[in-house]
């Protein structure tokens, strides 16, 4: 039999249970990699995880002149951008492939080299994630944009001057893309209704430690004063949270006990308060979180997914498969992306209670109410799940399709479960050193 490494079949039942590790924020990570594109001395990246993204972007920038290697200590990178030049744009296609990451390339490049190409972009489809805004503000900061039917070029005539932005939605890469332009261009730069998640403020660590000068407020304002030339930096990506919570929400919905070293509070609060009231355990020590199903019954509850500092979208997916095993009617409202619960189809098939509604079901206005979205779920548990065949539809969604497979009983078959590798480092191996019974066709994992 050969080898497919596009489908792992799952053998369900089985706690899982022991120590795993999460490194540098898949969130944060690639994009302070961008950022080192502004420097002109070279920058040391430490904590970064082995994931697609990361690879994705050391291409791109490979392709536009920046030396990429190893540092000292394992999960280093040390980027020298002192040569930056023009790449080719059949190659930057190619390198880009489906990730958006490319667009943050925009700002740095204009700086660097007075004009940027940006192919296609993908992404998961999750969505509406409208790029037009991006451009929109590159436009604002002096950019000319030029559409072609290979991709999006860009120019900078002058030295791109520095705006008031406000941002209809707190989006995160709307937010990052303003900070990665406005550090180099001239004047002030405010930015209004800017996402501040934990990665957010850890780009912003980055970029002040390069020279730029960055002043949050709490009324969700950022302002950014353009300088004349940025330098290095010396950082360590900050855990990333999502993962850590991806793990909490599976030793939850397989009765089991996993130890997530690297995990942090204080970018948590929010999810481990939740984790909490639906009947999870945890033990916060300095190193890590251990997370725990006490025994007994899971608790339902009516959650709401919001920007930071509310519940995040990426920890709503993997949390749902540990409802269905809550008793009682547990109700979820997502309020960021629209097509986030188009998940749930395929637990409903393993034997979920799952059903999805067009109303706002919660109590925080929201953009899909009056849209026609199903962006609303009453979950109904518990329910026992069954094996089945599962084709992964994006990043989260994935690996709570993995969650939902390794707590129910009997086979499940996996497909596309590389695009889990987009945001989870060795998941594989991951699984198990947790005692999960899983498997290539053709080749043991465990």
């Amino acid at each position: 039999m050969t080898v497919n490494d596009d489908v792992l079949l799952v053998h369900g039942g089985t706690p899982l249970e022991g120590e795993i590790r999460v490194r540098g924020a898949k969130n944060l990570v690639p994009k302070a990699m961008v950022a080192a594109l502004l420097g002109s001395e070279p920058s040391r990246l430490r904590n970064v995880p082995d994931i697609r993204d990361v690879r994705v972007v050391r291409g791109l920038l490979q392709l536009h002149g920046v030396t990429v290697r190893p540092g000292e200590e394992p999960g280093e990178l040390v980027l020298d951008p002192t040569h930056v030049e023009s790449a080719n744009v059949a190659d930057i296609d190619a390198h880009a492939g489906s990730s958006r990451i490319p667009i943050l390339f925009c700002g740095p490049l204009l700086h660097r080299l007075g004009h940027a190409f940006i192919p296609g972009l993908g992404g998961c489809d999750i969505g509406g994630r409208p790029i037009d805004f991006h451009f929109d503000v590159l436009r604002q900061f002096g950019a000319t944009i030029e559409k072609r039917a290979d991709g999006q070029y860009l120019e900078a005539p002058q030295r791109l001057r520095g705006t008031k932005i406000r941002l209809p939605y707190p989006s995160v890469g709307a937010t990052e893309q303003v900070l990665l332009t406005a550090v180099l261009a001239e004047g002030v730069t405010e930015l209004s209704n800017a996402a501040v998640e934990p990665e957010i403020e850890d780009l912003i660590c980055v970029l002040q430690k390069m020279g730029a000068i960055i002043a949050m407020d709490t009324d969700r304002t950022i302002r950014i004063t353009g300088v004349e030339k940025l330098g290095g930096y010396t950082h360590r990506a900050l855990p990333d949270r999502l993962e850590a919570a991806s793990w909490a929400s599976a030793a939850l919905a397989t009765e089991g006990d996993i130890y997530v070293r690297g995990a942090q509070q204080r970018s948590m609060m929010t999810f481990l308060n939740t984790y909490r009231k639906v009947g999870g355990a945890f033990q916060i020590d300095d190193e890590g979180i251990r997370f725990w199903h006490p025994g007994g019954q899971l608790k339902s509850i009516a959650l709401e997914t919001d920007v930071h500092p509310g519940f995040q979208t990426d920890w709503q997916q993997p949390l749902v498969v540990a409802l269905t095993q809550a008793t009682g009617l547990s109700i979820i409202h997502e309020t960021v992306y629209e097509s986030r619960l188009g998940f749930t189809s395929a637990l409903n098939q393993m034997g979920a209670h799952i059903q999805l509604y067009r109303e706002c079901l919660g109590g925080s206005d929201c953009r899909f109410g009056q849209r026609n979205f199903l962006h609303s779920a009453v979950v109904s548990g518990p329910t026992k799940l069954q094996g089945a065949d599962l084709v992964i539809p994006d990043l989260r969604g994935g690996f709570s399709y993995l969650i939902a497979a390794l707590a129910a009983q009997g086979t499940s078959r996996v497909h596309g479960i590389e695009l889990i590798n987009r945001g989870y480092e060795n998941f594989m191996e991951k699984l198990v050193e947790l005692g999960a019974k899983v498997e290539l066709p053709g080749k043991a994992l465990g």
